[in-house]
């Protein structure tokens, strides 16, 4: 027999690498081994329809829990990680357990980044990272309770819709100068930030948190740098992410932001993989190499290590894109802005229903759409094709994403 291949980390890139080597044909042993007791589930839907009682845990799941017995996928769930001895190809869990590897493809995802302020070991203080996380959440929303949201990002952002959708009070507390400061472009900063004005929210636009006030161990408000206090029952910390690289950096795996691999998803060692949000990749459309949090970037990574393992041919690099859902909102988003110099906005913002395009000089590197599928599909398109685009072609609403497509260079 074989020696199997260990996965750890049993979320959406390690779940779907598990599914994808039994679909490329490898038969033999695959343990997949992840620390929550859930099979493998989605995660987008944490902050959006779980929150909202739209979804049930068995919607949540990738696969049916039946699905890895009948593959012959030994599923590991509780269990673990505590080392990598390469020498001797195995992984060491929490439990005494020792298991050997012929091939190990890491899956470990990213955790919360924390706010190391007072008052942040107060109970209420939460992050939303996963079903646990999210449980703890949806049983504090309740109605005529405030949310405070310590960061506008997507995640703070989503849940604030979510909470509002609840009948929740909402204060989004973000320290920089307009919400999504890090992730989207100034006019998709500005609508988001005026739809959640309209919906209710409050959103408080540098404001730096120092602290946690609380009574009796439970948080009672955010402290803010002048002093201030905003009251409120609950509070959401959604600041940003860590990978979780103290395995593989334990091992002595090269890391950066993230654990250092190539377009096959292997690390600097041949016989270990890292996929999904753990990993710190290649950028072939740009030349350089980052860290992806999404589920496409999971999907894609998956396929490229299941690929290598099996030795099928390299899938094609992908476009690298993301989404968001708030109120009645679809945010998509294709490509990454490096390096990009000029933006073009597609459509009226006030309409509801708009793209902003990134270009570098003229060749289309990134475009945001909001309710505009069209924008976002042709503009995903052209990226893999390192179109050149007229930017008054762009703008022309008399023109349509297809002609614009066809015409690019």
């Amino acid at each position: 027999m074989s020696e199997p291949i260990v996965i750890v980390g049993a979320g959406h890139a390690g779940g779907s690498a598990a599914a994808l080597l039994r679909q490329y044909g490898f038969e033999g042993p695959i343990v997949l081994a992840g620390e929550e007791p859930l099979a493998p589930y989605q995660r987008p839907p944490l902050s959006k329809a779980w929150l909202k009682g739209e979804a049930d845990g068995e919607s949540l799941l990738l696969r049916p829990f039946e699905f890895y017995a009948e593959h012959n996928i030994e599923l590991r769930l509780g269990a673990v990680a505590t080392a990598i001895e390469r020498g001797t190809r195995t992984v060491v869990f929490a439990d005494g357990t020792r298991q050997p590897y012929g091939q190990l493809i890491l899956a470990t995802g990213a955790g919360p980044r924390r706010i190391p302020v007072p008052g942040a070991d107060l109970s209420g203080v939460l992050y939303l990272r996963d079903a646990a996380d999210a449980d703890a959440l949806k049983a504090a929303l309740t109605p005529g309770k405030r949310l405070a949201v310590v960061g506008g990002g997507y995640i703070g952002l989503e849940a604030a819709a979510s909470a509002r959708a609840l009948d929740c009070e909402v204060v989004v507390i973000e320290r920089e100068a307009r919400v999504l400061a890090r992730v989207a472009s100034p006019p998709l900063s500005a609508f988001f930030e005026r739809y959640h004005r309209e919906h209710g929210v409050e959103i408080i636009i540098g404001g730096a948190v120092n602290g946690f006030a609380g009574q009796d161990g439970r948080v009672t408000g955010v402290t803010l740098g002048g002093g201030e206090v905003e009251a409120c029952d609950v509070a959401l910390v959604g600041i940003g992410a860590v990978p979780n690289i103290t395995l593989a950096r334990e091992a002595g795996l090269s890391c950066a932001e993230g654990v250092v691999v190539d377009l096959a998803a292997r690390t600097s060692d041949p016989a270990i993989f890292a996929i999904g949000d753990v990993s710190h990749r290649p950028m072939p459309l740009y030349g350089r190499n980052m860290r992806l949090e999404s589920v496409p970037n999971a999907l894609e990574q998956a396929k490229q290590a299941a690929c290598a393992i099996t030795g099928r041919p390299a899938p094609a690099p992908e476009v690298p894109w993301f989404w968001s859902d708030q109120y009645d909102i679809k945010l998509q988003i294709a490509g990454v802005p490096f390096d990009a110099d000029k933006l073009v906005v597609r459509g009226d913002p006030a309409s509801g229903s708009f793209a902003v395009f990134h270009l570098a000089g003229t060749r289309l590197v990134a475009v945001e759409a909001v309710n505009a599928a069209g924008e976002f599909m042709g503009g995903r398109q052209m990226i893999g094709k390192r179109a050149s685009v007229d930017p008054a072609r762009l703008s022309d609403m008399g023109l349509t994403m297809k002609e614009i497509a066809a015409a690019a260079a």
